[in-house]
């Protein structure tokens, strides 16, 4: 059984290659049993999570991935997510590889992101604006760089040190990249903005957003996790990963729901009717679109398959 880690996984899933993985396995499809989710007592500090996502294709490839999500971790310079992932073969039950559940998390994340926004961001969407300083917030600034003209990005963070430290990586990595320290005036700036924080009340007002900008919203993963308010879910076209997650489990999706302000109906389709041309994206030049993920097991399958034929 092999071990592929995180340096491997990251030269092994180049973006333009793990976004057109995911088309093609949203695509095709696989089976998807409901991931556990499971609240994890901290004493003396903030819950943790535990999620189990298994995924497979009969007679192909199975896999399972174990996360933990411990918003704390940063106070023990930890990342907030960490995990692991095993392939297995579908036919006969044998462990194939343990792959570095965190990098695959990321990696398979910001491309899940970035294949929505080929669908669903403008063709000319140049200025992205990134909410959140974490270790995903660099990765979907690349991932989106790889599926639109991207030739601006803002960094905003509550910590204006961490939001200019991720600048930099950017701007080191070849994006003329800044820290931005007005989150509205950024935000009414940007043509897609792309939030990855562990927010519990919305950060982003729908107010702020120009006609024709996406939102791309990434790090609730739970009913009581919010990045962006009512008045953004108004005023866009919402689309979401997984219609089973996202209306179970998203609370960028379920707080409206629950208020009225967003029917069921009213989302607009996912990444499966997307990918096989059962919806179409985007409408015109000023419609805003709106996306919520909350991941899926297919996700890291496709990935991980394409992160242990490569590494």
């Amino acid at each position: 059984m092999r071990f592929v880690g995180a340096a491997e996984i990251e030269r092994a899933l180049d973006y333009p290659s793990l976004v057109d993985a995911l088309r093609e396995a949203f695509r095709a499809g696989c089976s998807l049993p409901p991931r556990h989710h499971h609240e994890v007592e901290v004493p003396g500090g903030t819950p943790g999570t535990l999620l189990l996502m298994p995924a497979w294709r009969p007679g192909g490839a199975m896999g399972v991935k174990i996360v933990t999500v411990f918003p704390d971790n940063g106070t023990r310079g930890l990342p907030a997510v960490l995990g692991s992932y095993m392939l297995v073969d579908g036919v006969t039950g044998a462990p194939q590889a343990i792959l570095d559940g965190r990098m695959l998390t990321v990696r398979r994340t910001a491309a899940a992101s970035a294949l929505a926004a080929s669908y669903l961001a403008r063709k000319d969407a140049a200025r992205l604006l990134v909410v959140g300083t974490g270790q995903l917030a660099p990765q979907l600034a690349r991932a989106h760089a790889a599926v639109r003209p991207i030739r601006e990005v803002r960094v905003w963070g509550r910590s204006r040190d961490k939001a200019a430290a991720v600048a930099a990586e950017l701007s080191a990595a070849g994006l003329a990249a800044e820290a931005a320290t007005d989150l509205a005036a950024a935000a009414a700036w940007a043509d897609v903005v792309t939030c990855a924080t562990l927010a519990r009340e919305p950060i982003v007002q729908g107010a702020w957003l120009r006609p024709g900008a996406h939102l791309d919203l990434v790090g609730g993963f739970t009913p009581a996790m919010r990045e962006a308010d009512d008045e953004a879910v108004r005023r866009a076209s919402v689309w979401v990963d997984t219609r089973e997650g996202a209306l179970h489990e998203a609370g960028d999706i379920v707080q409206p729901m629950a208020s009225g302000v967003l029917a069921a109906e009213a989302v607009h389709g996912d990444l499966f009717t997307l990918c096989r041309g059962e919806a179409q994206g985007r409408q015109d030049e000023a419609e805003i679109t709106l996306f919520k993920s909350v991941g899926t097991a297919l996700e890291d399958l496709a990935a991980a398959e394409l992160a242990v034929a490569r590494a």
